[in-house]
């Protein structure tokens, strides 16, 4: 009788419902994918243009400041916005669609592009350089830092710029985190999508 009605077992139940079918036309496949080149491209410009202006902007630091430390501080922080220039051309810049299509190769396009802006956001430390920009800022901090020691009243004026690291910091970990739970919910669905096609 209990199998019957296996109203106390909730794992059955789960199992038992019936799923739901997705169902996604040729074309919102790809106003879809047109929408994410778009953004894409928007962002990879972005970053290009603040890539290059902080180039600009390091050199003439490198080129004004008199202290060994600090030049190759600025030095490297100049290379770096060139090399996150570079990055952004090459892992954000999306890749041209398939206009004419069936829906299998918009999917997979589609697909493809999500894939690969999921997995530049896996690996955004090695990718854009980040840890090239730290130790280039460390090599501009620590000398000014090391000489307010001998007066700790002048360490305080540091304060707010590591208060502001500190913020930078955890509200990139959760826009990542949070960038990655969109791009991998769109794969999922896509996915889904090509499972309850028809053969």
């Amino acid at each position: 009788m209990q199998d019957e009605f296996p109203l106390n077992d909730p794992k059955k139940i789960w199992q038992d419902q019936p799923r739901e079918v997705i169902q996604m036309s040729l074309d919102e496949i790809r106003r879809k994918a047109h929408k994410l080149q778009r953004r894409a491209q928007g962002a990879a410009l972005l970053w290009i243009v603040i890539g290059l202006a902080l180039c600009v902007a390091f050199a003439h630091s490198f080129v004004k400041d008199q202290g060994l430390l600090p030049r190759i501080g600025w030095g490297i922080l100049s290379l770096w916005s060139l090399y996150g220039a570079y990055q952004a051309y090459r892992w954000i810049w999306p890749g041209s669609l398939a206009e004419d299509g069936t829906l299998r190769t918009s999917v997979d396009s589609y697909r493809s592009e999500l894939e690969r802006q999921r997995d530049y956001g896996l690996h955004i430390w090695r990718r854009s350089g980040l840890t090239f920009c730290f130790l280039g800022l460390a090599f501009v901090v620590l000398p000014p830092i090391i000489k307010a020691l001998a007066t700790p009243r002048l360490l305080v004026n540091a304060v707010p710029f590591f208060v502001l690291l500190f913020i930078w910091f955890i509200a990139f970990f959760f826009q990542r985190k949070r960038g990655q739970q969109r791009l991998q919910r769109e794969i999922d669905e896509l996915n889904a999508l090509e499972r309850d096609q028809p053969s």
